[in-house]
């Protein structure tokens, strides 16, 4: 039996207000797919530092994160690393939503 999915602009929604309730700033950077659209969740350390989260699905088809960029999140390049890495994934997949996140801990307020 397939378990129903919650539609991906309530899944955003409730992922905005997790990150500002916990005081963060949080936006939607680009609106997919309504009901389906894939997610990114970019969080913002501080100038020329971030992470990046996708969700995808594992074997079994349950929801899981993983971080597409291995090393240092500190690293000074790494951001637009990101941006680069965003940006030839939307060219893919015009569906995907992009969050950021800016948050000087690094919290990405996943599920």
């Amino acid at each position: 039996m397939i378990e129903p999915r919650i539609k991906t602009d309530i899944r955003v929604s409730a992922h905005l207000r997790r990150a500002q309730g916990q005081g963060a700033f949080a936006t939607i950077v680009r609106r997919g797919d309504p009901d389906a659209g894939a997610v990114a969740v970019k969080v913002f350390i501080e100038r020329g530092r971030a992470r990046l989260f996708i969700q995808s699905r594992d074997l079994d088809g349950n929801p899981v994160w993983r971080e597409p960029f291995e090393g240092d999140p500190q690293a000074e390049d790494v951001e637009m690393k990101i941006d680069a890495w965003l940006e030839k994934e939307v060219r893919i997949d015009p569906d995907l939503w992009i969050v950021e996140i800016e948050d000087r801990a690094g919290r990405a307020f996943l599920d």
